[in-house]
């Protein structure tokens, strides 16, 4: 991924070094557990431990020549470790290693988006309390409907970024798999006991029953989540990005100092984090679609998923982390606008507490019909007029208010009866 949305934290996680890193952590374990079962010398094994190192560059260097990078990897190794060296890698295939180190990589990565996630989750958490009682319209259709708070808006956010937590953690038992089976998977060459003890030493599981490699139905449900979250935050963008229109001017994204939003214009505020954010989404999305077509390789293994990965799994897991952090901080920093929210909701003089004066009017006798006529008249009446104002109609339509104290239509027009059960939802978050 570009430098514009890599941050260091899960960029370091997917460099050349860390990478290679895990390839010997995995080559060492294995070792570990062919020594542990007497197949080869201890006294190997601590050498192995003690010398063995690696060298990017040399590797690379090799590879040009073999054109193979596991190969240049282990020759390197080699180069550093010696007669011993002839224990590393015994009865593995390629696969084994690759995959079961790339658990490690995504495992790794899974649990710093879950430390970002859980950051959000407090952002969140904690705008929904500070706007509980923030009166706003709650539009559908785009078109206004009743009135709702800011906070419960904020609570659907909140309840849709903790099921996305429970996701992440039940992905980790699915990822955190690894496989020490040999070419075809068949254990041929090295025994299951060797997989089950080298698995436990890095953290991991041995696969159910792998090929030669994991199957990429595993990578693809990661990367289809991944992709979900980023269709949740994007949810949230849009909605910041209609509510920061100039029209509606709700809410804004922060606006620092010294910041210009337009090399024309000086006086523009854009929403350019929810709009980077849904932009963002769309790639992730992309990177789905891509780890499905993995999922169906030739018979026991094809490297055609091996290209698409080396792209797809840093770069979503990149961009992921970056999504979450510009969102924590988006929601931190959002500036809010209650006066306006109350101007909104009010316009053409209260038309949206139009199902209270029906629902009024019901419980006095009148029919559903006859009701639903007498209430939409005046909304029309109102609707769209520079001076219209549906609480003046309703209170001089004689129709209304014969049935329809004045005191009566004025407790329709309460905002605050639409928020009488919002402890209840606040109360199921923990808000």
């Amino acid at each position: 991924m570009i430098e514009r949305y890599t941050l260091p934290e899960m960029s370091n996680l997917w460099n050349d070094n860390y990478k290679f890193q895990t390839w010997l952590k995995v080559e060492i374990a294995v070792c570990e557990a062919q020594a542990e079962l007497g197949y080869i010398p201890k006294e190997a094994v601590a050498e192995i431990k003690t010398k063995a190192n690696f060298d990017p560059r040399r590797i690379l260097e090799i590879e040009a020549e073999v054109n193979h990078d596991v190969i240049a990897f282990l020759t390197n190794i080699n180069e550093f470790v010696g007669d011993a060296g002839r224990y590393i890698h015994m009865g593995m295939t390629s696969s084994d290693m690759l995959d079961t180190a790339l658990a490690l990589q995504l495992v790794a990565s899974l649990n710093l988006l879950l430390q970002s996630l859980g950051r959000l989750i407090v952002a969140i958490r904690n705008k929904a309390r500070e706007y509980k009682y923030t009166v706003m319209i709650g539009r559908s259709h785009g078109i206004h409907a009743e009135p709702i708070s800011f906070g419960f808006k904020l609570a659907g956010w909140l309840a849709e970024v903790l099921r996305h937590q429970e996701r992440l953690n039940q992905l980790q038992e699915n990822i955190a798999v690894g496989k020490i089976s040999g070419a075809v998977g068949t254990y041929a060459n090295i025994e299951p006991r060797v997989e089950m003890l080298a698995c436990k030493k890095l953290g991991l599981k041995p696969d159910s029953a792998s090929t030669q490699v994991i199957s990429r139905d595993r990578h693809a449900n990661y990367v289809q989540l991944l992709a979900l979250l980023a269709s949740s935050i994007e949810r949230f963008a849009v909605e910041i990005r209609n509510l920061q229109k100039t029209d509606v001017l709700e809410v804004e994204e922060y606006f620092s100092k010294g910041q210009k939003g337009s090399s024309a214009m000086p006086h523009k505020r854009n929403p350019i984090c929810s709009e980077r954010l849904t932009g963002i989404a769309r790639i992730i999305r992309g990177y789905a679609v891509a780890a499905l077509e993995n999922v169906a390789l030739w018979h026991e293994r094809d490297i055609s998923h091996s290209s698409v990965e080396r792209v797809i799994l840093p770069d979503a897991c990149i961009l992921t982390y970056f999504m979450l952090e510009e969102t924590t901080n988006l929601v931190t920093n959002l500036l809010i606008y209650p006066e306006n929210m109350a101007r909104n909701m009010n316009c053409y003089g209260g038309v949206v507490f139009s199902q209270r004066v029906l629902l009024a009017l019901l419980k006095k006798g009148v029919s559903r019909e006859e009701a639903y006529i007498l209430v939409q008249e005046n909304a029309n009446k109102a609707w769209n007029k520079p001076d219209g104002n549906f609480r003046s109609l309703i209170s001089q339509d004689d129709r209304i208010n014969g049935k329809l104290s004045v005191e009566e239509i004025a407790t329709c027009f309460d905002p605050q009866y639409h928020l009488q059960h919002l402890d209840q939802v606040y109360q199921r978050l923990d808000i």
